[in-house]
């Protein structure tokens, strides 16, 4: 037994309204051609589907049981469609999204996971690049959005507005040898075994450029490429290490301090590019992500004596 798709449709107005006329009007149909379907259908299936009256219709026991099943058909129906039209809409170009490592660690894939769950049609390129390489892609109109630091992105000449904290904080083992201090300079923390970030990081490069060339060489125990395992390693009591304070997860025992050299307090800028599509509809929607997904971290400022301030 074959079903027609808008015969079903029909019937389906003609219940949800308790009318063949308004359900013919639905369907754009003449009342004799919709009732002429209805009576096809019911000789198709053997059983009378509609009890009629003067006020109307309702659907017999079996015109309920069809009604339920075409509403099914018809929604899966759709579906089917959907899905497959999807492949041939033209696809747009990814979007790209550059940042730090910093950024990468928790900004970004929460921004991410959040945006490409309300955007299916739209794909994102993610890099991790340092905050001068950044600037220069989008610049030369090579990505769409960056999330750059502001010492070294300020006065770019990109649009730019302030997306979070990023200050560096000192970390180790809970009831070590940071218990009971406060803040730190980063030249008392390389008195002290580090483990951190292998050395051609962005963030790795960062702390070397701006801790200057005077500063002690830092002994590493071990250096890997993830920050995660950096904040593992410190808390297991491996070594310290310096690390963004968004890196943190609230729930793990580490001992934390401030680090008192100026350079360690820097913020997150989100940049734009100056590809013609930049300001378009997912480009933007995607800043829009970043934004929400930094105002979920925890931000705290930094006072120049290392003690916390509401940011």
């Amino acid at each position: 037994m074959r079903y027609d798709l808008d015969d079903l449709r029909l019937f389906l107005h003609i219940v949800t309204e308790g009318s063949i006329t308004a359900g013919a009007h639905r369907m754009h149909l003449s009342l004799p051609s919709a009732g002429a379907r209805v009576r096809s259908l019911e000789r198709q299936t053997g059983v009378a589907l509609l009890i009629r009256g003067r006020r109307g219709v309702r659907p017999t026991p079996a015109g309920a049981t069809l009604a339920r099943h075409a509403r099914d058909v018809l929604t899966r129906t759709a579906r089917l469609e959907s899905a497959v039209a999807s492949y041939a809409r033209p696809r747009s170009a990814p979007l790209t999204l550059l940042g730090g490592g910093s950024a990468m660690h928790r900004l970004v894939p929460r921004a991410l996971v959040s945006f490409l769950r309300a955007h299916p049609d739209v794909d994102v390129k993610v890099s991790e690049s340092r905050t001068p390489e950044t600037v220069r892609m989008l610049a030369d109109g090579e990505a769409h959005l960056g999330v750059v630091l502001d010492d070294e992105a300020r006065d770019c000449g990109l649009r730019v507005e302030p997306l979070g904290d990023d200050s560096l904080v000192v970390i180790g083992q809970a009831g070590g040898i940071l218990a009971g201090r406060n803040a730190l300079s980063y030249s008392e923390v390389t008195e002290h075994p580090l483990v951190g970030l292998d050395a051609d990081s962005s963030l790795r490069r960062w702390i070397e450029k701006h801790a200057g060339p005077h500063a002690s060489v830092a002994r590493y125990r071990t250096t890997v490429a993830d920050l995660s395992v950096v904040v593992a390693l410190a808390a297991a009591g491996a070594g310290l290490a310096v690390v963004p304070r968004r890196a943190l997860d609230p729930d793990r025992r580490l001992d934390v301090c401030e680090l008192r050299d100026s350079w360690a307090r820097r913020r997150h800028l989100l940049a734009w590019g100056v590809i013609d599509d930049a300001a378009s509809a997912a480009t933007t929607a995607l800043a829009g992500h970043l934004r929400d997904a930094a105002s979920t971290e925890p931000s705290r400022a930094v006072t120049p004596d290392g003690q916390d301030a509401t940011d």
